[in-house]
């Protein structure tokens, strides 16, 4: 008999709660990424995460713990290897990476994959690069509306990303030039976790902007995930936001793109008004890729007080028998150097009406106690050589 009819999985996509102990094999050792936020706006207002248990879980000096949180709370160690989005989540949903994905961070990507994309797109590249998505715009996209030619680049992430302005470019062109790319990044050598389009408006500098059409094509996962296994016994996988992206489409039965993360929590509260029976999986991307990445605190900041605003509306909305799971996928200090991703803990905050008393849990060595609670409340088998075990005989 399942305690829960609905379980709803809310990722803030990069909010660490602090280094892991081997944060210094990716030079990250003082990485905090909530820690540091607090520590710049003293007053942050978090009125619903505290007293779902983030400040008991996170102590920090600036706010107080509630002294009778109404969640569950326990910190997660990432088990697997690796530091990006793709790796947080099929972890969470059960999967151990042991062997990183392929970055080109410092070098671009090679020549020889540079000239078969040329030559199957009909385009010249230009960029390959490390680059924020702004930046490269700023500096290459009048180049590239003049010359019909084609912006690439990559990341800290494993990601090869390709600029196309909407009017000029056009977004179908784009995604076929993405889907070139997917194919050509499949080889060993070159297989990075995601391509990414990324479509923007605007005729010169200062001017541009992507839009919300953007489109990721990732890797399928290694193997089947307890997304898989909820929709093989038929119950609802609905995701928000770039979930499906993530995993390909695995798994999911109905798929809700997201404008930005204020948007992905709206639908979010419209979905918890519906009837569905299953798993609601939510993606929360703007405090990563907008703040994160840019070192911008501020943005961060403003970025949860919105989060939690919206968190208190979908609180009201959840019936007795919802359980509501806050976690993320990795840090992403905006105080920290570079502009990398951060080896960091993360939070889980669980919370039901039905719950009588909240407290902590701990801690556990993997994000996928997520996918292995989700899996027991339903019923079902986790699939063949996953990990992770079950939290729900706590909650």
């Amino acid at each position: 008999m399942k305690k829960y009819n609905r379980i709803f999985v809310v990722v803030m996509d990069s909010m660490g709660i602090g280094a892991l102990p081997d944060a210094d094999k990716y030079g990250d050792v003082g990485a905090d990424t909530f820690g540091h936020i607090v520590n710049y706006k003293k007053d942050l207002k978090i009125e619903n995460l505290r007293k779902l248990g983030l400040v008991n879980l996170k102590q920090v000096e600036e706010i107080a713990p509630v002294e009778n949180p109404i969640g569950k709370f326990i910190r997660l160690k990432e088990a697997s290897v690796g530091k990006d989005t793709m790796t947080g989540h099929w972890e969470m949903m059960g999967l151990e990476l042991t062997v990183p994905f392929k970055t080109f961070t410092d070098t671009g990507f090679p020549q020889e994959l540079i000239e078969e994309l040329e030559k199957r797109t009909g385009r010249k590249v230009i960029g390959n690069k490390s680059s924020s998505g702004t930046e490269i715009l700023d500096e290459l996209a009048e180049e590239e509306i003049k010359n019909g030619s084609m912006i690439v680049y990559t990341s800290a992430d494993s990601v090869l990303q390709i600029c196309g302005n909407e009017e000029t470019f056009g977004l179908e062109e784009l995604y076929k030039c993405c889907e070139i790319a997917r194919e050509l990044t499949m080889k060993e050598e070159w297989r990075v976790g995601r391509v990414i389009a990324r479509p923007y408006l605007g005729k010169k500098k200062g001017e541009f902007k992507r839009t919300s059409n953007r489109h990721d094509y990732a890797l399928k996962p290694f193997g089947k995930t307890a997304l898989d296994a909820l929709k093989e016994n038929n119950f609802d996988v609905i995701s928000v936001g770039k979930i499906s992206d993530i995993f390909d489409g695995e798994g999911i039965t109905e798929s809700n793109k997201s404008k930005s993360s204020v948007h992905g929590m709206e639908q979010t509260i419209d979905i918890a008004k519906k009837d569905f029976n299953g798993l609601c999986f939510v993606n929360l991307v703007d405090f990563d890729a907008l703040w994160g990445h840019r070192r911008d605190v501020k943005g961060y900041a403003e970025e949860i007080e919105k989060f939690d605003l919206k968190l208190g509306e979908l609180l009201n909305t959840l019936k007795d028998d919802d359980l509501l799971m806050i976690t993320a996928d990795h840090g992403n200090d905006p105080t920290f150097k570079g502009t990398d991703h951060t080896r960091e803990s993360v939070p889980l905050l669980m919370y039901s009406k039905s719950m009588t008393e909240g407290g902590s849990l701990g801690e556990a060595d993997t994000f996928a106690v997520i996918g292995a609670t989700i899996a027991d409340n339903f019923g079902v088998k986790m699939p063949e050589n996953t990990i992770g075990s079950s939290l729900l005989e706590k909650l």
